[in-house]
């Protein structure tokens, strides 16, 4: 077995584009040995700036023999298909063996391919890896570049390294020849190095100023500006991306501390850090008390001489002229109100169909208003609530956030203190757009949470409106991300409010604002009303208008979107998307703190040895009366009616008294115990149920169901349901129904899986 080692030189790679390269040519180099029939060993992948290596441990020399056979026409097709068979095939007929197919017999060509030499499956491949390289973006250059098929990649590609063993495996592409040399460092060794194999290459590159290990240089990067900071009595403010691209920049990283002026702290840190971290690729520092330290740290990508003195003054230079930009844009931007900022929004399209942002700003103020109003957000001022609203998207036309997008909401709060507003609508202002997804930081302040949940509101019900909706993996104005946001608030901050009115409201605030809207769902609606009146179909009283009926539809869209993406959400947290469905089921519950909360009890009570019981006999009693079509409508009376409230008391007859006591339960006839049982602990499970769900002691609920499992086991082993006698038969389905409607009233479980 030999080790493989295989290097593609070119101009400088994107860091960013490095990570997908490495994954890509280990694909590729699989595929392509794959196809010979070799599996390499364990294959590694490097890259720097200006190059991809990949090693692969324990190939064969030689590939093994194979035999191919390929099937042809029967030996009664006509004359001219088997010529075409022979002629593809490179056979003769006598070459062919006969065989039974499906009763017929048919020709096979069958070819035994010898073992090659994996030097030469190599030669072939590597040609093949690099014109079929997907990069994001890739260029051709020289004169060859005149012709469209020439040779594509991410820059120019000056050097292929192939060695197996210490063989060269010799192959051309795009007029570059294998071999045995590369080079080195830029600066440090310019010149060519000649690799024996994958043994020594990256120990020979190492002692050339090259870390061929992108892990590696990670690590010293990591670690070294962690150790300068450190030195400086500063503590590095950690990110990771940083590193990452630090180290696809670099080939030989030497982090270095620099320090700059102390004037531009004036400015906020988030500002410093994105202008350093974006346009520089630096990282910050902080203080002993957590503040942001005068000081940066950059990699250079040399041992410089003077020990970094020049280089350290050069990014000094470079960083003082970025933070100048910022200085002047946070100076600028404080000499205009946010509230005049904001009438700016006024000349920015929000989308077609909906408006500027002054429109959208006018509206998530209504709502934020109202949702303080109506105690949703509990301790929240709505004229705070509203002030932070139509403040909340004014930093959108800043000089700073038209530099960094990345700051928007975060400058309108510091704007707002600077201007000496309120910090809760400074803070609702800079935390309005939290949570934007699952790990996000979620904002607790009363007036933030009325005016994030507002924004992200308005923006779903109102895309719902104009039916621009998710399809597929397509979600262009991340409603999905809004939706889980929305819930993720809701949740956390323990809203109680039932999701369907709010749906509503803002449906309105929205058709008051847009007539465009306003007449569509109108027009909708009208249209569901004709056609309801036209099949004699009622309607329901609440819906006052065709333009209410066709808001209530939406309402129900929404809350159908609700569902799934909660189903998507809970996931995470290990949350059975079958039991969020068996709730849903149950229509009517579209408080989300309520939901969940019967979602968790009802998987704790599901995963218990009653809960699974149960469950068996739950779907046991709905199939049988799936099966005889039984609804409760027909159910008959188990005794004949005499018109008094008391049937008993007309009935004279003590042994026709005897039978009806037997009963117990006014089924007509004398109750087997075990289904006497499954009465009376339906009697006693049903009101405790339905007491513990008023109060919201789920757990209770799932309780006085697990009283139901005995009882219900015992009728099914105890009792026949299809009796012969029909009076029988009738009750026992009509008190299968009622089991199953007992069950029905904590949860609908046949959405349950098992």
């Amino acid at each position: 077995m030999t080790d493989f080692l295989l290097e593609l030189r070119s101009e400088e790679i994107p860091a960013r584009m490095q990570a997908g390269a490495r994954a890509d040519l280990e694909k590729l180099f699989r595929k392509e040995l794959a196809a010979a029939g070799v599996t390499p060993g364990q294959i590694t992948v490097w890259s720097t700036p200006r190059r991809l290596a990949l090693i692969a441990n324990g190939l064969p020399d030689v590939t093994e023999a194979v035999s191919e056979e390929t099937k042809g026409p029967a030996t009664s097709a006509p004359e001219q298909a088997l010529e075409g068979f022979l002629r593809k095939t490179g056979l003769s007929k006598d070459q062919l063996e006969v065989r039974d197919v499906k009763g017929k017999d048919t020709y096979f060509a069958v070819v035994e391919k010898p073992g090659r030499a994996v030097r030469d499956v190599l030669a072939e491949a590597i040609p093949a890896i690099v014109r079929a390289f997907p990069w994001p973006k890739s260029q051709r250059w020289g004169a060859a570049s005149i012709g469209t098929d020439s040779l594509r990649w991410v820059r120019p590609l000056s050097g292929i390294v192939a060695i197996l063993g210490e063989d060269l495996v010799e192959c051309e592409v795009g007029g570059i020849r294998s071999g045995y040399a590369t080079k080195g460092h830029r600066f440090h060794a310019p010149g060519e190095i000649t690799i024996g194999g994958a043994h020594d290459y990256a120990r020979k590159l190492s002692a050339c100023h090259v870390i061929v290990d992108h892990v590696e240089r990670q690590d010293l990067i990591r670690d070294e500006a962690r150790n300068v900071a450190a030195a400086a009595g500063l503590k590095l403010v950690e990110d990771e991306g940083l590193v990452i691209e630090n180290a696809g920049l670099t080939e030989w990283p030497v982090p270095l501390l620099g320090r700059f002026d102390e004037a531009f702290l004036e400015v906020p840190p988030e500002t410093i850090q994105l202008t350093a971290r974006v346009n520089q690729k630096y990282f910050v520092c902080e203080d002993a008390e957590g503040n942001l330290a005068d000081a940066f740290v950059c990699t250079a990508n040399i041992d410089a001489t003077d020990g970094g003195v020049g280089i350290v003054a050069g990014n000094r230079k470079v960083l003082a002229a970025r933070l100048s930009d910022a200085r002047f844009f946070w100076q600028q931007d404080r000499k205009v109100s946010l509230s005049d900022q904001a009438k700016k929004l006024a000349r920015i399209t929000f989308h077609e169909k909906l408006g500027t942002v002054a429109d959208k700003v006018e509206r998530v103020a209504k709502l934020a208003e109202w949702l303080a109003a109506e105690g949703i957000v509990p301790n929240c001022d709505p004229v705070l609530a509203r002030q932070a609203a139509e403040l909340c998207k004014a930093d959108l036309v800043t000089e700073m956030v038209g530099e960094f997008p990345e700051l928007q909401g975060l400058m309108g709060g510091y704007y707002a203190r600077a201007e000496g507003l309120p910090d809760a609508v400074a803070d609702a202002i800079r935390d309005h757009y939290k949570p934007v997804g699952q790990g996000d930081e979620v904002p607790t302040a009363p007036v933030t949470v009325a005016v994030s949940l507002a924004d992200k509101l308005d923006t779903l019900v109102s895309f719902f409106a104009i039916e621009e909706r998710p399809t597929g993996s397509k979600d262009p104005f991340a409603l999905r991300r809004a939706t889980i946001g929305t819930q993720i608030q809701i949740t956390k901050n323990d809203l109680r409010a039932d999701l369907l009115p709010i749906f509503d409201r803002v449906l309105a605030i929205l058709c008051e604002q847009n007539e465009s809207i306003y007449g569509r769902l109108t027009a909708l609606g009208q249209a569901v009303e004709s056609i309801s009146a036209s099949q004699n179909i009622p309607l329901n009283k609440r819906y006052m208008s065709p333009l209410q009926l066709e808001i209530e539809q939406r309402s129900l869209d929404l809350l159908n979107f609700f569902a799934d993406r909660l189903k998507v959400q809970q996931k995470e947290a290990g949350v059975r998307h079958d039991l969020i469905d068996a709730v849903f089921a149950l229509g009517g519950e579209d408080d989300l703190v309520r939901l969940l909360a019967r979602v968790h009890a009802l998987q704790a009570f599901v995963g218990s040895e009653d809960g699974a019981n149960l469950l068996a006999g739950y779907k046991r009693a709905a199939n049988i009366l799936k099966k005889e079509n039984w609804s409760a409508s027909d159910a008959a009376p188990a005794h004949p009616h005499t018109g008094d409230e008391d049937p008993l008391e007309n009935v004279d007859d003590p042994d026709m008294q005897e039978i009806y006591a037997a009963a117990g339960s006014g089924l007509g006839y004398p109750a087997e115990p075990a289904e006497k049982a499954l009465i009376d602990a339906l009697d006693a499970a049903e009101p405790r149920a339905a007491t513990a769900v008023a109060a919201e002691d789920f757990a209770s609920a799932m309780s006085a169901l697990a009283s139901l499992r005995a009882p219900i086991d015992g009728f099914f082993d105890q009792v026949t349901v299809n009796d012969t006698d029909s009076i029988k038969r009738t009750s026992r389905l009509a008190l299968l129904d009622r089991f199953r409607a007992a069950v029905h009233n904590v949860a609908d479980f046949s959405r349950i899986e098992g």
